[in-house]
């Protein structure tokens, strides 16, 4: 195989700010070496250095690395400001399943989940990988650390940012090219997307609980269990979580133990970190403690 091509390809990469490291030839495994085998010279010096922090733009290292060897090319998303959403292929026995006609994909998730949320399909710089998958490229904020997810945003669907990379297109494995496939400008990371892979913040409801006389320890100490329940609850059981506990501490507001603002609030901040939206929490949380309060008029705690 000519390194030719490889060499221009990671070179049109670094030309984008994208760093780019050697994989073996044919492969997607880094071709540095690892920790173990660090020989403590060179780049290493000072101490061993992961691919991560050995991903380069500068032409020169590029063209002595991919002169004589057909590296493929691997693009460090971190230092590159990207994350990069992995629609994979589903796989049987280990082997991805290249045209399983009807079976679902990363990309078929990916859009129902474009289509649960109302929005359009990101229209952004695209690969298609070796194994039929495809690569969405983002610019990430720089407001925060993103790192890596594994389907987090649904069934076959990964994320690559900082600590993971990406086989660059105009590699090639035994399965195939990386290719590009939509040439358009990298996007923004959509806000909606963003909001869904940063780690969820707890309500100060769920933890600024205010101390409450001895009597009402064991409300104070349901409210909080009710509202951790519902703001770990998983997409499928979350509503059914929110009614459960709005019902279960309607007796507390109903016997005079907490204050139903206050419950209320604390629901609907759970509610919100367990990934649902307001117009989803306010009716349930309503319904349930009115329901409760209603069921439990004149019982004490």
């Amino acid at each position: 195989m000519n390194a030719s091509p490889l060499l221009s390809a990671a070179l049109d990469a670094a030309s984008n700010g994208w760093n780019v490291f050697p994989l073996r030839p044919c492969g997607k495994r880094p071709a540095l070496h690892g920790e173990s085998a660090c020989p403590g010279i060179g780049a290493c010096a000072a101490g061993h250095r992961k691919w991560e922090d050995r991903a380069t733009t500068d032409p020169r290292r590029i063209r002595r690395a991919w002169g004589h060897v057909p590296f493929n090319i691997g693009i460090a998303c971190g230092p590159s400001g990207l994350l990069v959403v992995d629609l994979d292929m589903p796989k049987t026995n280990g082997k991805s399943m290249k045209g399983s006609e009807g079976t679902p994909c990363g990309v078929t998730t990916f859009t129902a989940l474009c289509e649960r949320a109302g929005q359009e399909v990101p229209a952004t710089y695209r690969t298609r990988t070796a194994s039929g998958g495809q690569h969405l490229y983002f610019t990430a904020p720089d407001r925060v650390r993103l790192t890596n997810t594994a389907g987090k945003l649904g069934a076959l669907i990964d994320t690559r940012a900082w600590g993971g990379y990406v086989v660059a297109p105009g590699s090639t494995t035994p399965a195939g090219p990386y290719a590009v496939i939509d040439p358009a400008p990298v996007t923004p990371l959509p806000d909606w997307l963003y909001a869904l892979l940063t780690p969820r913040q707890t309500s100060r409801a769920l933890t600024a609980t205010p101390s409450r006389p001895k009597g009402s320890a064991y409300a104070t100490a349901a409210l909080r269990a009710e509202t951790a329940n519902v703001a770990g609850a998983g997409e499928g059981v979350r509503n059914w979580t929110l009614l459960r506990a709005a019902r279960a501490l309607g007796r507390f507001v109903a016997s005079g133990d907490l204050d139903r603002g206050e419950v209320q609030d604390a629901l609907k901040g759970a509610g919100l970190a367990s990934g649902l939206r307001e117009y989803e929490c306010t009716p349930v949380i309503t319904s349930a403690l009115n329901w409760s309060i209603t069921h439990n008029q004149g019982t004490a705690s």
